[in-house]
């Protein structure tokens, strides 16, 4: 994970460092990265995420959790 960047944690993370989900924003891109493969960095822009949220606030990937 590039320490340079504003990284920021979700707040539904594990505790201790473990199993975390880190956000950052990069020249207009969003990037994901997780802490157990921090060298994986995924890309999308902002209104991909914000789409992706209004899904899951929606319920449209439950099935994939229950």
């Amino acid at each position: 994970m590039n320490s340079e960047l504003n990284w920021q944690k979700s707040s539904f993370s594990g505790g201790g460092g473990e199993q975390c989900l880190y956000v950052a924003k990069s020249q207009g891109e969003i990037l994901l990265c997780e802490s157990d493969d921090p060298a994986s960095i995924i890309s999308t822009s902002p209104e991909k995420l914000a789409a992706f949220i209004a899904g899951v606030k929606a319920g449209e990937f439950d099935h994939f959790v229950n």
